[in-house]
């Protein structure tokens, strides 16, 4: 994209902003400006059972630049580009904070160490009291369809998109989605042929499809309840539920919360697979469920948790998540390692993703501003992960610990150390196969202007 080009797109672009303005003049020159940059260290190792180790590492420095217009007579607009730039590459490269999604797209293992950059958002705003109509692309967080913001860029969706506040508690909103960005790739793919590649004519019946969201959220102080359905005909259909109930005394707050995720195939693809039931070991029939308890106190924060996906026996019952949500109580950092949103892989899973997986989450956060070393912070997770099927044959162990530090609104720093025992994960067809160490370190370095 030339510079001519991408300029004229930043200032045709923009979100809207909180003031209204009176012309066109002032319309861009009192939009705004920010962006952030980024550097991102990452290296994995691999400790196979009966295979030579691996190891895989990267340095990339990028980041986002935003331009918003003011808002004028409804009207604004915004454009964001976005950029990953690989140096100090040595030997094997990880490719999870690069190009990984463009390499298995065009079948090219040299295209996932490459850098670039993309227009990720670029739309127009028009609102009208607490009604808002937005076409174009934008970074979405849903539950299932999500901006996956820990690595170096989000994934991002192209549609049209309606918000509707009907009030301080009630908001609802409708999405048409044509196209979908993995934050590993330059490319807006049509978003059914992103989670199905080749096998998508085979699967739906089509060369690409549509995804169709509705989404209802209450809010009050005390008691949160979210609801979407995700309909993409002649795919699937997901529904996803959750409330959250908080009670706050004193220096005290407590969290219960509960959801539920079904998931089902429909038209053409419900008739692939029933006819083709080794493909993707049946047709798709997910339930899942979680329940999470959280304890605030001061600066600490206790968390709780605990997920099922319900095992069934002839049909594809891991959740199908190729649209970059993770969305269970009990997800980790390592959970779905960019198995099911990498280009025709949604039919893939990973730990408590997988069909008949239960785990259990415990998470202690902390942060230690009352001792006068303000902005930093830690946080240790450990998650455990049992399953009956073939091939899950030990419990998979996840450890995550991160050491943040924040200084003001602008400069973060986090250091993140991953290790998984037995990381599992699960073909299309239902098959299971594990890695008996995952080992994984961060640095992540970004300032925010």
């Amino acid at each position: 994209m030339n510079k001519k080009l991408l300029g004229s797109l930043l200032v045709a672009g923009s979100l809207l902003s909180a003031n209204e303005v009176n012309s066109v003049e002032k319309m861009f020159t009192e939009g705004k400006v920010n962006a952030n940059v980024k550097y991102y260290y990452i290296q994995t190792d691999k400790d196979f059972a009966s295979a030579p180790s691996t190891s895989a590492n990267a340095n990339s420095l990028g980041g986002k630049l935003t331009y918003e217009t003011a808002q004028l007579k409804g009207f604004s607009a915004k454009a964001t580009f976005m950029t990953t730039n690989a140096f100090g590459l040595d030997g094997s490269v990880d490719t999870s904070i690069l190009g990984k999604d463009n390499g298995v797209y065009y079948n090219d293992p040299n295209r996932a160490d490459d850098s670039f950059s993309v227009l990720g958002e670029a739309y127009i705003k028009y609102t009208y009291d607490n009604l808002a109509f937005t076409f174009g692309r934008e970074v979405m967080h849903s539950p299932l369809i999500d901006a996956k913001e820990v690595r170096m860029l989000p994934s991002a969706v192209e549609g049209a998109f309606i918000d509707y506040k009907l009030n301080n508690e009630i908001a609802l909103g409708f999405s048409y989605l044509d196209k979908f960005k993995q934050r590993t790739s330059d490319r807006f793919t049509n978003i059914v042929e992103h989670a199905l590649g080749a096998d998508t004519m085979a699967v739906t019946g089509s060369d690409n499809g549509n995804v169709y969201m509705l989404d209802g959220i209450y809010k009050t102080d005390a008691l949160e309840v979210r609801a979407y359905e995700y309909y993409a005909p002649d795919f699937m259909n997901s529904i996803y539920v959750d409330a959250k109930i908080t009670h706050k005394f004193d220096n005290v707050a407590t969290t219960l919360a509960a959801q539920y995720i079904n998931q089902m195939s429909v038209g053409n693809a419900d008739d692939y697979f029933a006819a083709n039931p080794t493909y993707a070991d049946g047709k798709i029939n997910v339930n899942a469920f979680a329940i999470k308890a959280t304890a605030k106190i001061d600066e600490s924060a206790f968390t709780l948790a605990y997920s099922n996906v319900l095992r069934d026996e002839g049909s594809h019952d891991s959740l199908v998540l190729p649209w970059d949500g993770t969305p269970l109580f009990t997800n980790m950092i390592t959970s779905n390692d960019l198995f099911q949103s990498i280009y025709g892989s949604a039919l893939k899973a990973d730990s408590v993703y997988i069909g008949g997986s239960q785990g259990i989450k415990m998470a202690y956060a902390q942060g230690f501003d009352f001792t006068g070393y303000k902005g930093f912070s830690t946080t240790f997770s450990f998650l455990n992960t049992t399953n009956s099927r073939a091939g899950f044959d030990k419990d998979q162990r996840d450890y995550n610990v991160v050491l943040g530090y924040k200084y003001d609104t602008h400069f973060s720093l986090a250091l993140k150390g991953i290790w998984v025992d037995n990381n599992t994960g699960a073909d299309k067809d239902g098959s299971v196969t594990q890695i008996k160490q995952l080992t994984q370190y961060r640095v992540i370095a970004n300032y925010q202007f």
